[in-house]
């Protein structure tokens, strides 16, 4: 039964892509039908993912591990292999291609998913874009950081056009930096910031339990590769702006409008620690530099509710943000440094697990009061701001990144970057 519904499927798509090449405009509602009938069934997931290559793109395996190291061994042989073979063929940016469409590019996209092993080579050659091919677009998107929607977007685009030794190169730059870091076991628990796929893990006894999305810096305020331990959680915080802001940011506005600083229940408090009347500082000059510019707790605090402190050199910190719509933007590149977390309530309430009297019902009605309140952390838990941009954590899955920073050293990994 399975060989009769594979062949009818198969007859049916090479049919209509005959047609198409011939000019007829039939064709195409022919390929429409066969995708869009309602006694398709289920056949999408018994049939196409055999016609998908590797093995699942997500898996709880850390990717700052020993063992993710090792992944990315393999992965340079295998990429070693590809380019040694003459890598993958361009596909032409110039069209939208998704499920449906019959195009003689839809070849090429095909031959290009098959060399990385995204698309069994069982699913032949055709111009028709047909659910073998959506499923394998999308398993390419989400290894590269993007919406799996199974369409050529820009972005799609992009990532499928870099070339074979580049992205052999990528994964060799990253595997030294996963040796470095991990040249001794990271055991127990762990918080792990990837600044280029701008997301998060918490990390226990060598599994990923949290996964969060993150903003992290913006090109010109680089967030910094660092290691720490996370001691201390703000439930309410009081912000502080950054002297950098404040130039930056904070004294342009006040020039455009003087209003800026009360509508944003800002305070500016002198050496001494008295409050001073914004109206009475000139902001023509940089002189309000000298002061502390204070954002009281509250909804529009920058950092929302929650403040995860941890000491370093750079004065960066992760935290909430009242800016939630940024999490949904293909590139999470926005702040000055620090880090915002998604859903950074779950993240703290696993920080602060054995920490007495803080369970998430406690921290959530103390949020209410909106008052400041400083916890420590019973047992500080470690953390490390990396910059991994290629990785692999097995079952055949090779994740890459755009190199935001340019770090990497080649412009072709920043391109996406500038779209």
């Amino acid at each position: 039964m399975k060989s009769n519904r594979r062949l009818f499927l198969t007859g049916a798509g090479a049919a209509a892509a005959a047609a198409a090449l011939a000019g007829s405009a039939r064709a195409q509602n022919a390929i429409d039908a066969i995708i869009n009938s309602p006694r398709r069934g289920s056949w999408g997931d018994r049939f196409d993912a055999q016609a998908a290559q590797g093995g699942n793109v997500s898996s709880t395996q850390p990717i700052l591990s020993q063992q993710t190291a090792s992944n990315v061994e393999r992965a340079i042989a295998r990429y070693s292999d590809i380019v040694g073979r003459g890598g993958w063929p361009m596909v032409p940016a110039t069209k939208k291609l998704q499920l449906g469409v019959i195009d003689p590019d839809v070849e090429i996209l095909r031959r290009r998913l098959m060399i990385s092993e995204d698309l069994s080579t069982q699913a032949g050659m055709s111009p028709a874009f047909d659910s073998y091919v959506d499923a394998a677009l999308k398993r390419f998107q989400a290894r590269h950081g993007l919406p799996a929607d199974g369409v050529t977007g820009q972005y799609t685009y992009s990532a499928l056009n870099v070339s074979a030794p580049i992205r052999l190169g990528q994964l060799q730059t990253n595997l030294g930096r996963l040796r470095e870091l991990t040249a001794n076991p990271l055991d127990g628990r762990l918080v792990t910031v990837n600044i280029p796929a701008a997301s998060i893990e918490a990390v226990e006894n060598g599994r990923v339990f949290l996964r969060h999305t993150a903003i992290v810096g913006k090109v010109d305020r680089q967030t910094p590769v660092l290691n720490s331990k996370i001691n201390e959680i703000i439930l309410n915080p009081y912000w502080n702006a950054p002297v950098s802001i404040v130039r930056k940011d904070i004294i342009p506005k006040m020039r455009e409008d003087p209003s800026y600083l009360t509508d944003n229940s800002i305070r500016l408090i002198a050496p001494d620690g008295t409050e001073v009347d914004p109206l009475s500082v000139d902001w023509s000059t940089d002189d309000a530099a000298k002061y502390r510019f204070r954002q009281d707790p509250g909804r529009i605090n920058a950092m929302a509710t929650v403040k995860i402190n941890f000491p370093n050199e750079h004065a960066v910190y992760m935290h909430d943000t009242p800016q939630q719509q940024l999490f949904g933007d293909q590139a999470r590149f926005h702040s000055s440094g620090c880090v915002r977390v998604q859903n950074v309530r779950d993240l703290v309430t696993w920080i602060l697990r054995d920490t007495p009297g803080w369970d998430r019902r406690t921290i959530e009605t103390t949020i209410q009061t909106e008052e400041d309140k400083r916890i420590p952390v019973a047992n500080p838990v470690p953390v490390y701001f990396t910059y991994i941009s290629a990785w692999s954590t097995g079952d055949g899955a090779i994740h890459f990144r755009d190199d935001i920073y340019g770090r990497d050293g080649q412009q072709e990994l920043q391109i996406s970057t500038a779209l």
